[in-house]
């Protein structure tokens, strides 16, 4: 059920969705739309953590012995996309939280470094390769 080429086009798929989301919420609050933005960005927090829940429950849990089978170069694509990855992982409930607290003076910031770490999120997502074994 759980195939290796499967797991990294549900990543791609999802790192494409959260990215067409992210700009959506962008435009949002460029419009001057707060408060749609506020709302697709709680849709992309709830899709980003519900996708790397998923991911880490099927990776380590059910099947640990996914990834065995990737050469070398497969698995350096996966590092240089977790690279990225985490970061983005570790800000976003940051970014969340002081977007929901308003606090401004953090969210700013910390916005931009979020888009040029999830850039490398996007990048590398689509670069893996998932015509595996």
């Amino acid at each position: 059920m759980f195939t290796p080429s499967l797991v990294i086009i549900a990543l791609k798929v999802a790192v494409t969705l959260v990215t067409v989301l992210l700009v959506a919420a962008v435009t949002a609050i460029a419009t001057g739309r707060k408060k749609l933005h506020g709302r697709i960005n709680t849709v992309v927090f709830i899709l980003t953590m519900a996708t790397l829940i998923g991911f880490e429950v099927i990776i380590r849990g059910i099947k640990p012995s996914l990834t065995a089978s990737f050469t070398e170069e497969q698995r350096q694509s996966l590092y240089v996309h977790l690279y990225f990855a985490i970061p983005s992982a570790i800000l976003m409930p940051i970014m969340f939280w002081s977007g929901a607290t308003h606090r401004r003076r953090i969210h700013i910031p910390l916005a931009a470094v979020f888009t040029i770490v999830w850039l490398g999120t996007f990048i590398t997502g689509l670069m893996l390769p998932h015509d595996l074994p």
